[in-house]
């Protein structure tokens, strides 16, 4: 975080500089009332009493110009610190989704626009001010010791109870935030899982939760609003107060005609400004723990990015070797996958075959890099996977999960993904998937916008698609995850001959699959169960020793037909 605020330091320069001008200018309006109230008035000269009109207007008017560019300085600071952030806060929540089991949401973000929001509001224009209050309670004190003395302890009675307010509000507001993403949580499942929760009737259940969530937020929000209101109560009773102790103590002092009427006004003018920031920083409070809160988080969640490879690997031509694979997930005892070996030269095809639960879908998402293993090595043309930036690797990896999400676009922006369309690759990976004939068939063809997920297309009709996403570029990795699991006949023969045309360009192939349609378009077989390889070898030998019962050794499948 801290290397992004750098970048906009120049901006907070500038602004506290500002600040110090502002701060000085706005001596003016007590310098005029005690000028007015101490000549003008004695000598009742329209001259002098226009000449500090006129000096204390341009001043007043320079001020307001100072404040005017200050607010921008900060409104472009902000704009600077969210464009700089959000990419790497998105890719940032993109990887929790991938590694943490309860998932992730778009909190990061909001953080970002949290902070936004604080750096524009009057809350970080008061802390810029707050500096420059002794410099009005040394001007007091300049006056008449007493008063500064005075002034003095009210400004730090202020600040305690600033302190106080901070103390007796951060475990409430750190609480509304965990709650109120717990209810957000459970209100965004029930959005994902509407046609479910309305044919079981799940709904009461569910509103019981998001309430119990919600009693949380409420009550850790009255208790910060409970604390902070009487805090600023007391504080603004307090600078009442105060302001009273040293307009009596002027009076007094005029009394005993020790100063003047003017030092009296001027003094309580003075006083009301230096403790205005103050006040205003306590009333503001919640903001400003609430960005600090929203700082600690982006801080984590940034911190964990991993460094991008600094070397450009060269186009991998396919070769993929599995080395003693383990993969274990966070909050859970046993390893999902664990000692999974084998290798294949470009051009070959691997089925992964086994029981629901066995780890197939855990090995896919390995491959594809979109897990990253606890143990064990994964390469590409000898280059672990973590050595390619995923930009890069992307490009030469095709990926079709078992539950195809489609985003919000066009279906040629989807099997585009989501990059520059090129109308000609585009229609190359949907004929390569099968699929050209059947988005020709959609109301728009290529053009048909399509819903959040995919929605207004079947499920065979986004398997194609995603299918055709997969492929798009010529990748030279392949992992598909039950890629036949809502293709009819036509879409399964369609599949076959996707694979044979990839596997006859050189690309390696992964497949899971619980059907035997797509055995004869592979080289070899990885039966797993609970997680660990029972066997692997050539398709025909793995066929024959489930029929027959035994195991193999490990394996390279090298060149061939099956």
């Amino acid at each position: 975080m801290r290397v992004y605020l750098r970048q906009c330091g120049s901006y907070f320069l500038y602004a506290g500089l500002f600040s110090l001008f502002i701060n000085l200018l706005l001596l003016t309006v007590p310098l005029y009332s005690m000028q007015v109230f101490d000549r003008v008035l004695t000598s009742r000269s329209t001259q002098t009493l226009l000449v500090l009109t006129l000096l204390a207007t341009g001043a007043l008017l320079t001020q307001l110009a100072l404040e005017i560019v200050r607010g921008r300085l900060l409104l472009a600071a902000g704009a600077k610190l969210e464009r700089l952030l959000g990419p790497a806060v998105l890719e940032g929540t993109l990887r929790q989704a991938l590694t943490s089991t309860g998932g992730a949401d778009a909190a990061g973000l909001n953080d970002v626009a949290q902070l936004r929001g604080f750096l524009s509001g009057g809350t970080l224009t008061a802390l810029f001010d707050a500096p420059w209050a002794p410099l009005y309670l040394a001007a007091i004190a300049l006056v008449d010791p007493g008063l500064g003395g005075i002034a003095g302890g009210g400004a730090l009675l202020l600040a305690a109870l600033a302190y106080l307010n901070e103390r007796l509000t951060r475990a409430p507001l750190h609480d509304i935030h965990r709650h109120a993403r717990a209810a957000g949580n459970v209100a965004d499942s029930a959005a994902q899982n509407a046609e479910v929760v309305q044919a079981l009737g799940m709904l009461p259940a569910l509103r019981r939760r998001w309430e119990r969530a919600s009693a949380e937020v409420l009550s850790a929000w009255l208790r910060a609003g409970r604390a902070s209101a009487t805090v600023g109560a007391f504080s603004r009773c307090a600078r009442m107060l105060i302001q009273i102790a040293i307009m009596g103590a002027s009076a007094l002092l005029v009394i005993e005609q020790l100063t003047t009427s003017g030092v009296m006004l001027a003094s309580a003018l003075l006083l009301a400004r230096a403790l205005a920031p103050v006040e205003t920083a306590i009333g503001g409070w919640k903001a400003l723990v609430e960005a600090r809160a929203a700082y600690g988080r982006l801080d984590a969640l940034l911190a964990a990015r991993p460094a991008a490879p600094a070397t450009a690997l060269p186009a991998p031509q396919g070769a993929l070797w599995v080395d003693r694979l383990c993969y274990v997930a966070r909050g859970v005892d046993r390893p999902l996958l664990q000692g999974v070996t084998f290798a294949l030269e470009p051009g070959k095809a691997l089925g992964v075959i086994g029981p629901s639960g066995c780890g197939k879908s855990t090995l896919a998402r390995l491959i594809a890099g979109s897990w990253r293993p606890s143990g064990g090595q994964i390469r590409l043309d000898g280059a672990e996977l973590g050595q390619w930036s995923r930009e890069r690797l992307g490009r030469y990896v095709g990926y079709l999960p078992q539950d195809v999400q489609l985003f919000a676009g066009t279906v040629a922006e989807n099997i585009a993904r989501l990059d520059e369309t090129d109308a000609e690759e585009v229609v190359a990976a949907a004929r390569g998937a099968h699929a050209h004939e059947m988005i020709l068939r959609l109301p728009q063809g290529y053009d048909t916008r399509l819903g959040p997920g995919g929605a207004g297309l079947s499920g065979g009709q986004r398997q194609r698609i995603g299918l055709a996403r997969a492929v798009y570029g010529r990748p030279r990795l392949l992992v598909l995850d039950e890629p036949d699991a809502s293709l009819d006949a036509e879409g399964e023969e369609a599949l076959r001959a996707t694979l044979r045309a990839l596997r006859t360009a050189g690309t390696t192939a992964v497949v899971v699959s619980h059907r035997t349609t797509l055995l004869p378009e592979l080289d070899a077989l990885l039966l797993l169960k609970d997680g660990q390889p029972q066997l692997f070898g050539p398709r025909d030998e793995v066929l024959k020793r489930l029929r027959g019962g035994g195991a193999t050794a490990p394996q390279v499948i090298r060149g061939g037909k099956p």
